[in-house]
């Protein structure tokens, strides 16, 4: 049997900040700390789909969470949103040096 290819921390994180939820949670969150229920008010839904979210966020790397007696606080993990800088800048880097790369093309005067 064929094994999956294992999951890279920027799939994961691409993945949780593909729903606009999440977004909004990860916007909020980056905020300062906020219980799951403070999550869950303003986007009109359930303390459990709240949780569900949260638990995507938890295991991208985006947020960690802790219990505090009956509670659950969020925060966010700045190490998570690292992987998604580090990852841009190596595309961004990359299309650089080709984009410098064809106006050096560009700006040659043609031999004759």
């Amino acid at each position: 049997m064929l094994k999956e290819p294992a999951e890279k921390p920027i799939e994961r994180v691409l993945q949780a900040l593909a729903d606009g939820t999440r977004r909004e949670m990860v916007e909020r969150v980056s905020q300062g700390p906020v219980t799951v229920s403070e999550l869950a008010r303003p986007l009109a839904m359930t303390l459990a789909a709240a949780l569900q979210h949260v638990q995507v966020l938890e295991r991208s790397g985006l947020v960690n969470t802790e219990k505090q007696g009956r509670v659950r606080l969020v925060k966010i993990d700045p190490e998570g949103l690292s992987v998604l800088r580090e990852w841009l800048d190596e595309r961004r880097s990359l299309w650089e040096k080709r984009l410098d790369g064809l106006s050096a093309m560009l700006q040659e005067k043609p031999k004759r």
